[in-house]
């Protein structure tokens, strides 16, 4: 990706703009204030720089330009929010079409979203109305308040076969149309029918908003008693999660997200106050949802049912959160009990219980390990859950954990877990590396940190997008390194390595052969030297910003300013004086 186009994005998209639908913006001196969408905060310690097109937090010191905030917010990955943010500038991204029908699937898209949009007016619609009436009768004897129904867009389908196919045809899209979307069925004789019918309807929100798929509830006799949209053009099961729309933003303060099974139990808990609250939509917690969450929070609790199956399904979904390196919980509600019966009869004070006793996840793991499983499973179970991680920091902070937990030995399980990865880990991106190149003499390059940057990101691929979100594309000082980050994150490593020039192979290749050329045995150290590193330019560029802001109330003769902002640059270089 050209360089160019970025900045011309960054150019044609008013950072202030962005923010604003996040964060209510006041005019400040030049900037603008308000209460940081990172953390909690009672003071409004986040400033975003109109004119320079960045923002920082003085609180938790967060901090970069519009694509790192749009990134943060929504949980996006950069490749994802370029082409967000992109759309609305209307740049078009040629390097991102993967071939010619680009064009006619975007086409599809477009086409689906607007059906979906119609969809969800009509089923609102319908919940006010007389078909809607058993409907609103079932949620008045759940509890579920006026508000989480607006707040959700809960809606209605009438009991008729045909009532939302009458209601696109009029609007110029055809059965078939809907059929593609989702919408519609049709059964072997070629009869074309809506899908969803006499129930309550949930619409299920992308990470923007748009509606992309429903839930429903069956109202009175039928099964199955809860039926999903199948997979279409914008929706893949498995990949969203119900509420996470709403719940971005509580998410992102709290830093936690509660992760259930039900609609209603997430309705239930926005209604009792856990904005941070999502669901998984039928099927069981996948690598993506849990990717998905991680770009919001750092721990999630999971709340599941107390029988068997609950169980089973706690033990696999704090395996792979943690595989993530991800902090969990675990509760499990009493028999009988669900999350929305429970808080209609406790309130919140009832659930708050639960989550005093919420079990951490790696030991919830272990105990349930030992219950259940004989000593060759357990062994065979540590030296998996070992090997499948491709962090080796992750590998080393566990394995004691493990160990101590299972009462086996530290420097078997170090071997077997080792064994384990040889085998399944980055096999593929080393095979591309070992190709042969025209150079194996890695180019030349002014700053010895951007070559310590690219180099970590070869060897460790999982800390980039950790990397990204600290804004280290801001602070990369050659185009050389600028231009091998774009590559390393915006594509799979496969097609990093095609991409590469003859020079950009030869430090690649140079770097798995001599992975301590930059970097000693102690990855924990030079992680957090880097992370210093960064967190110290992000400093700097909110003191320079803050010299300007100085200089411009001093001119003005505004002395309040003047004190409040020279108070800011002696907080702001504390931390700096406490690292020499």
């Amino acid at each position: 990706m050209d360089n160019q186009v970025i900045q011309t994005l960054k150019q044609r998209v008013n950072i202030v703009d962005v923010v604003r639908r996040y964060v209510a913006l006041r005019p400040a001196s030049g900037r603008h204030m308000g209460l940081c969408p990172f953390h909690q905060e009672k003071t409004a310690s986040f400033s975003v720089n109109e004119a320079e097109g960045f923002y920082y937090c003085f609180g938790c010191q967060a901090g970069g330009d519009v694509l790192d905030f749009y990134m943060r917010i929504n949980g996006l990955e950069f490749k994802d929010a370029l082409q967000q943010l992109a759309e609305e500038a209307g740049i078009e991204l040629k390097e991102f079409r993967p071939d010619p029908e680009y064009d006619e699937r975007q086409k599809l898209k477009k086409l689906c979203l607007d059906m979906h949009a119609q969809a969800q007016e009509y089923y609102r619609r319908n919940l006010d109305q007389v078909t809607g009436d058993a409907a609103r009768s079932y949620l008045r004897k759940r509890g579920t308040s006026p508000e989480m129904v607006a707040a959700f867009g809960l809606g209605a389908s009438p009991d008729d076969w045909h009532g939302l196919m009458n209601h696109l045809v009029a609007r110029g899209f055809t059965p078939e149309q809907g059929v593609l979307a989702g919408l519609f069925s049709k059964n072997e004789k070629g009869k074309i029918y809506d899908r969803f019918r006499g129930r309550l309807i949930f619409p299920i929100q992308n990470i923007s908003g748009q509606v992309i798929a429903f839930g429903g509830r069956i109202i009175t006799e039928g099964e199955p008693k809860y039926l999903n949209s199948s997979d279409t053009p914008i929706y893949k099961k498995g990949e969203h999660l119900y509420g996470l729309y709403q719940a971005r933003q509580a998410m992102t303060r709290s830093k936690r997200a509660i992760l259930t099974e039900g609609y209603m139990d997430v309705l239930s808990l926005a209604q009792f106050g856990y904005g941070d609250s999502c669901g998984v939509l039928g099927t069981a917690l996948t690598q993506d949802q849990i990717k998905r969450l991680a770009g919001f929070c750092s721990r999630i609790d999971l709340i599941f049912d107390g029988d068997g199956a609950g169980r089973k399904a706690a033990l696999r979904s704090a395996e792979m959160i943690l595989h993530q390196g991800v902090a969990c919980r675990v509760l499990h509600m009493p028999e009988g009990e669900d999350v929305d019966s429970l808080l209609h009869k406790q309130g919140r004070e009832g659930l708050e219980v639960f989550f005093e006793k919420a079990a951490d996840g790696l030991d919830y793991c272990l105990e349930t390990i030992q219950k259940s499983f004989a000593p060759r499973e357990i062994v065979a179970w540590a030296t998996g859950f070992l090997g499948q991680l491709s962090d080796n920091a992750l590998r080393a902070y566990y394995l004691p954990r493990l160990a101590d937990g299972l009462n086996l030995s530290e420097a078997d399980l170090r071997r077997q877990g080792a064994s384990f990865a040889a085998q399944a880990g980055r096999q593929e991106v080393r095979k591309i590396a070992q190709q042969p190149v025209r150079s194996r003499k890695p180019m030349g390059m002014d700053d010895i940190s951007d070559k310590k940057f690219i180099a970590f990101g070869i060897l460790y691929p999982d800390y980039i997008p950790h990397l990204a979100k600290k804004g280290l594309h801001n602070f990369l000082s050659t185009q050389w390194a600028k231009a091998f980050w774009q590559k390393m994150f915006l594509q799979n490593f496969e097609q990093i390595f095609q991409s590469l020039n003859d020079e950009e192979k030869a430090f690649w290749q140079t770097t798995l052969d001599d992975p301590h050329m930059f970097f000693g045995e102690d990855l924990a150290e030079h992680w957090e030297s880097m992370c210093a590193w960064i967190d110290k330019q992000h400093r700097e560029m909110a003191r320079k910003d803050l010299m300007q802001r100085l200089d411009t109330a001093a001119k003005a003769g505004d002395a309040v300013e003047v004190k409040n902002v020279q108070m800011a640059i002696s907080a702001l270089i504390a931390p700096s004086r406490e690292e020499e």
